[in-house]
């Protein structure tokens, strides 16, 4: 009819991955008011999520629940949701994906792309809320008429139990297209200004827009901090941030570090690290600074089943890298070791430190794994 106005199709947003990176932003992203649906694929949780939606305990934004417009425990279930066909724009506009990148090798990253084939169709946009370095190239060659984002998050967040998620401090997320040629660059910083409007909308303020290279510096500086520290704290059996911080001989370790990885990713971005960027030393001091913030008490779970974070304990937090170790779960050592191994290799470039940690923590993972396998095989 002529005259009347149609209000603009919804908006739908498939979460892959509903650890508490997931569920915080997927919390802010849901804005039904705004015509905006966040649906999720769950794991482990999913039957608390299905029954209770998420409960979210935040410095933040204070305490609030909300209610994904469908919870699913898989992403087969989640393809049925929306029917592709080339008659139908009914697709999910994004597919964010929010899973720790856990390749068990180089040689095995692709698997991690093919998960989300079921649920990408034409128009969806695919953003990569994930830890690392070279995460993207598998999802650029599997989906290569689909527009693909990259972010980087520094929030500190912890699901204390299922559906259950504090966040302790900070929202940044910064995000930029991975075009590598491919498309019009265009359409790349629309979707990336269109995604970050959404999480605006959601209250997150410092949602970053970057360029393709210089979302890039972010990443690897990113992952200069994540090598430096989460990896030594496994080796040094869990101690926190700030204490290695603070450690004369850790201190030089960490420094050295991310010394090895800025140069690294100076000469393969062909650039200097930017200068708004913080060095090793103002890093190491900031995490002196904030890792000994209490969390503030009105934000305190109820639950009996909820575990206290490292801060209600009167500690520093530690690198989920740790917890990851601590609870015989598989670490992300490709894609923040292996990974800056591999490209150094590439281009002719020692980095010892990291090389020594990957190298170690590889076949202490392998003995770990092996002895848990032999451990079962007797009962």
């Amino acid at each position: 009819m002529a005259g009347v106005d149609h209000p603009p199709p919804p908006i739908r947003i498939l979460i892959v991955g509903a650890g508490a990176v997931g569920l915080f932003y997927s919390s802010r992203l849901h804005q039904p008011q705004n015509n905006v649906f966040v649906s999720l694929v769950c794991r482990s949780n999913y039957k608390a999520i299905k029954a209770n939606g998420v409960k979210l305990l935040t410095h933040t934004f204070g305490e609030y629940s909300y209610r994904p417009e469908n919870t699913f425990h898989s992403v087969g279930e989640a393809s049925k949701f929306i029917k592709f066909a080339p008659s139908t724009s009914r697709v999910w506009d994004y597919v964010v994906v929010t899973t720790k990148a856990l390749p068990s090798s180089s040689n095995s990253v692709e698997s991690e792309a093919n998960l989300i084939k079921p649920v990408v169709g034409p128009g969806t946009t695919i953003v990569l809320i994930q830890n690392g370095i070279g995460i993207e190239r598998p999802y650029h060659d599997a989906f290569p008429d689909n527009i693909l984002l990259s972010a980087v998050t520094v929030v500190s967040a912890e699901q204390t139990e299922h559906g259950v998620v504090r966040q302790n401090r900070w929202t940044r997320i910064s995000i930029g297209p991975w075009m590598q040629g491919k498309g019009d660059e265009a359409d790349g910083i629309s979707k990336t200004r269109e995604f970050c409007a959404l999480l605006k909308a959601g209250g997150i303020k410092d949602a970053e827009e970057y360029e393709e290279r210089e979302l890039q510096f972010v990443r690897w500086h990113k992952i200069a901090i994540n090598a430096a520290f989460n990896p030594s704290s496994v080796l040094s059996n869990g101690a926190p941030n700030s204490d290695m911080a603070a450690d004369a001989l850790l201190r030089e370790h960490i420094v050295g570090i991310m010394n090895e990885i800025l140069r690294l990713a100076s000469a393969i971005l062909q650039s200097p690290i930017p200068p708004k960027f913080a060095t090793p030393e103002q890093i190491i001091q900031s995490t002196l600074r904030n890792t000994r913030q209490n969390f503030d008490n009105k934000t305190k779970p109820q639950s009996n089943n909820s575990k206290p974070s490292n801060n209600q304990q009167g500690e520093s937090s530690r690198p989920s890298m740790w917890y990851d170790w601590a609870q015989g779960r598989p670490m992300e050592l490709e894609v923040i070791l292996g990974n800056v191994v591999r490209e150094a290799k590439r281009v002719g470039i020692e980095v010892p430190r990291v090389q020594s940690m990957y190298a170690l923590l590889c076949m202490a993972q392998r003995r770990r794994d092996e002895q848990v396998r032999r451990a079962k095989a007797k009962l």
